[in-house]
């Protein structure tokens, strides 16, 4: 399989280079996390590395690391946040596996026992719930 090539044009990269909005919850030097604009479940929200990469098979350990780290606050945050009884971490590399948007990116979902995942509809989340979602976890991050 010939390795495909990071497109420095798909949405996370605009994401970082600011030329497209998002609710920011997050940011440290190597990553950035922010709401899912297609929400699975209330609090959905996403993490990717700063540095280019196109999934977990091509990104660098040290990224990788701090993708992993932000994702356990985040975790925790969504937990305390919704009042959750868990959490789904997702990450998904290639078409074959998932993959839409290719930069590497974790899926943090808050879980309530009973309640499955809404599907991807495609269908975007109204602003105001998005940024609902953002200061609730925000606040709880500090």
């Amino acid at each position: 399989m010939t390795k495909p090539a990071y497109d420095d044009q798909n949405v996370f990269a605009k994401i970082l280079r600011g030329e497209l909005p998002c609710h920011k919850i997050y940011e440290d030097d190597k990553t950035l996390a922010f709401m899912d604009i297609m929400p699975r479940g209330d609090g959905h929200c996403l993490v990717i590395p700063k540095a280019a990469s196109r999934n977990i098979l091509d990104i660098a350990e040290e990224d990788l690391f701090a993708v992993m780290a932000t994702a356990q606050k985040l975790a925790r945050a969504v937990v305390e946040a919704f009042n959750a009884d868990g959490t789904t971490i997702q990450q998904f590399s290639e078409p074959a596996g998932g993959q839409i948007v290719f930069h590497t990116h974790v899926h943090v979902i808050p879980r309530f026992e009973g309640v499955k995942l809404k599907p991807h509809t495609g269908e975007m989340a109204p602003q105001e719930l998005l940024a609902e979602h953002t200061a609730k976890i925000r606040a709880v991050i500090g």
